[in-house]
């Protein structure tokens, strides 16, 4: 049997990309899976969805209530659900700065605290969190955005440091780009898209944008109980942009 066997799994965010990806990933592995989202129609089976919409402390309480009293328990909390940003401190309004740290960070701490008491009763109680190389690499054009991946770090590890006595491992994923939905949405922002997305996949050491199941994979890891002993870390799925620096083949004639 799967280590998975037999938990229950929310993952916000769910519908597309890193989450849908995960959640699968979850499924196939043996866990029940609620998926918690703006929009849930049109879900495969076995993906159970719940609506939820991050930024409301009562809509995210009612979805994960509902899951506990569908599913008897609640073990497993991928926070996923993100929105992007794009600009320097002079481009993204008051307006703007509020709305991405209310989804990316607040949003994060709701559904935690909504699903902490059921966490608290599982033998095998994991948060993992979505963040960003962009919490600890500096970014064109991402001020807010990594402004608020840099606040994940950090309040993975908070988290981390609370609930650790309880039993509860609080981790999180820090992918590369990844080639997703919300990549293409914020592709779009720009005057070429298809120049930007070429210099997204050069980013990466690897050459090209990291995919949605690399990731899941890494979430998985990170929220299997096998891992009891991992707690309070960051796991990069970037494709070597924060520790590789590979040189061209120009640059490499040249030396």
């Amino acid at each position: 049997m799967s280590a998975f066997s037999g938990l229950v799994a929310i993952v916000t965010g769910g519908g597309s990309g890193i989450g849908l990806a995960t959640a699968r990933a979850l499924a196939a592995a043996g866990a029940d899976v609620a998926v918690l989202d703006l929009a849930v129609d049109g879900l495969e089976a076995p993906l159970l969805g719940f609506t939820a919409d991050v930024s409301d402390r009562a809509s995210v309480q009612r979805a994960v209530a509902a899951v506990g009293e569908r599913l008897g328990r609640v073990d497993i909390v991928v926070n996923n659900a993100g929105i992007s940003a794009i600009g320097t401190v002079e481009q993204n309004d008051d307006d703007e700065w509020m709305r991405v740290l209310d989804v990316n960070v607040v949003g994060m701490a709701r559904v935690s605290a909504a699903a902490l008491p059921w966490l608290r009763r599982s033998p095998s109680a994991a948060i993992v969190n979505v963040c960003s190389i962009a919490a600890l690499n500096g970014l064109p054009d991402r001020a807010l955005y990594s402004a608020s991946k840099g606040a994940v770090l950090a309040l993975t590890l908070a988290m981390a440091t609370d609930h650790v006595a309880e039993g509860i491992r609080v981790n999180c994923v820090s992918p590369g780009t990844v080639s997703t939905p919300f990549v293409e949405r914020m592709l779009q922002k720009f005057d070429d898209p298809v120049a930007e997305r070429a210099a997204l996949d050069a980013r990466q050491a690897t050459g090209r944008m990291v995919t949605p199941e690399e990731v899941a994979g890494a979430i998985l890891y990170l929220a299997d109980p096998a891992s009891a002993s991992t707690t309070g870390t960051s796991l990069d799925v970037d494709g070597g942009v924060h520790n590789l620096r590979v040189r061209s083949p120009r640059q490499v004639q040249a030396s």
